[in-house]
């Protein structure tokens, strides 16, 4: 049995995981739910409460099966549980890594589902949203992919994998129109290995799934 059991949907941001176990290389076992029945089974809500995927169970050198939901988290949980895979970097470049790593779990999502919500910030309500605008979250964006090759530094980390997959979404789904140093961060993301294998492996899982 792999160290790892990955609870995922190939239509969810179970991609993200997907993408960081694929860098990670280290053997894992997918365990496929469908939203509304096996997601909302008694076992899986014993492993998430609230019924939703992403989902890690890491065995672990003692076996114990450590539960980790939230896949910000779980990218930060793997990155630590396998230094080698050299996914978080060391001081002082974990400053960037955590910034732009919980800019995207934070801001950046609240941002995205605001928007295709239809849903604009204005007045007090950009106070209250936290993440002020939505031209404040793009010029944000653009900061964090011009400091360097990646979001901390000239090396691929787990931040990347989260962030640059929020911004390969929001592009795909015509959400933003990318700048030219997104546009070229994205064309360096998507001409990784991980990212193409995890995207073929979602995509067959999908289809195979009914489309």
């Amino acid at each position: 049995m792999a160290d790892i059991i990955f609870y995922t949907n190939p239509r969810s941001r179970g991609q993200i995981v997907r993408f960081m176990l694929e860098e990670l290389g280290e053997p894992y076992e997918t365990v496929l739910l469908d939203y509304g029945t096996t997601m909302k089974s008694a076992d899986y809500l014993a492993i998430n409460p609230m019924g939703k995927v992403p989902a890690i169970r890491h065995l672990g050198a003692d076996g114990k099966g450590r539960v980790v939901t939230e896949a910000a988290a779980i990218c930060a949980y793997l990155a630590d549980a396998y230094p080698q895979s050299q996914l978080a970097p060391a001081l002082p470049d974990r400053a960037a890594y955590y910034r732009w790593l919980f800019f995207a779990a934070g801001p950046v999502e609240s941002a995205m589902l605001d928007r295709a919500r239809k849903l604009e910030t204005e007045g007090q309500q950009k106070v209250m949203a936290g993440y002020g605008s939505w031209a404040d979250v793009m010029q944000a964006l653009d900061i964090a992919v011009s400091g360097g090759e990646w979001l901390a530094g000239e090396r691929f980390s787990a931040a990347d994998v989260y962030a640059g997959l929020s911004m390969d979404w929001l592009a795909m789904f015509g959400m933003m129109e990318p700048s030219a140093p997104v546009a070229a961060y994205l064309q360096r993301l998507r001409a990784r290995p991980a990212y193409q294998r995890a995207k073929a492996i979602d995509a067959e899982l999908g289809a195979a799934a009914g489309g």
